[in-house]
């Protein structure tokens, strides 16, 4: 990295200690917690510290699927990999690796490998990694739904557009028209959980009030997910200003997506 500026090592680093001392703690605790239900079974176990860096790099240009598991036992995330190696846009639950890319990759991921680790152990740290993915994934299509359901309910066009004000660039995650001055914009938040309430209607008030800046004369509009029904008052009062048009709140089903986005409709 250049000069002042942090790599993957760096930031190891920073944590070794305070991780060494953890991870020796839950050792121990472990141990003492479950004394009675340890059991010492044989397990197949892939011994990094006997491979070189070109056996490895063969084994990922080989087989890149185990990557990502890989990469979760070294606490690397693709970002990293992109940051550190220059490597753009690598998918590390399928990605497709030439040679020199798994030799880079090799180089760079071995000195952060255990020295052995069991099989099973590795396995189950991508199985966390992709329901982790997945959960996410299946987060984000519900804006996508709320998209849909505006394309087709309204009779008018919205797509994900920006906006600048200020120097500062914001995103609509729904606005119509898809060129031009924004007419009508739509805020899509998910909130899941009461911590988050206050920093998230922040986030949606400064937004309508930029918003509102640079189109003095347009709809904002506010799509909520909060769990939390019986607050649901609470957030429309902390969202009570000049700059919000109206707020609407939709669970994960389709028609309840559908019901919510007839009543913004008709406040159109």
């Amino acid at each position: 990295m250049a000069d002042g500026y942090s790599g993957h090592k760096d930031y190891l680093d920073w944590v070794k200690d305070d991780t060494d001392q953890r991870n020796q703690e839950i050792d121990t605790t472990l141990r003492a917690a479950f004394q009675y239900h340890i059991e010492t079974r044989e397990v197949e176990v892939v011994v990094f510290s006997s491979m070189t860096v070109f056996d490895l790099a063969d084994a990922l240009f080989k087989h890149p699927i185990i990557l990502k598991p890989l990469l979760a036992c070294a606490n690397i995330a693709g970002r990293a990999i992109d940051r550190d190696l220059g490597i753009k846009n690598l998918d590390t639950y399928s990605p497709n690796l030439d040679k020199d890319k798994a030799q880079a990759i090799a180089g760079y991921l071995k000195p952060f490998l255990p020295n052995y680790l069991e099989i099973p152990t590795i396995s189950f740290l991508d199985r966390v990694q992709y329901i982790d993915k997945e959960i996410r994934k299946a987060k984000g299509n519900w804006e996508k739904k709320i998209l849909n359901a505006l394309n087709k309910l309204s009779g008018i066009s919205f797509k994900k557009r920006h906006f600048e004000v200020d120097r500062e660039k914001f995103e609509i995650d729904a606005a119509s028209p898809t060129t031009g001055d924004i007419e009508i914009a739509i805020d899509v938040k998910r909130i899941e959980a009461k911590r988050d309430i206050h920093k998230r209607c922040d986030e949606i008030v400064n937004k309508s009030q930029k918003f509102k800046k640079a189109y003095r004369n347009s709809k904002f509009f506010t799509f909520i997910y909060y769990p939390f029904i019986e607050e649901h008052t609470n957030v429309k009062s902390r969202l009570n200003t000049k700059t919000i048009d109206a707020i609407v709140f939709a669970t994960e089903s389709q028609d309840s997506v559908n019901s919510a986005t007839r009543f913004l409709i008709a406040t159109f």
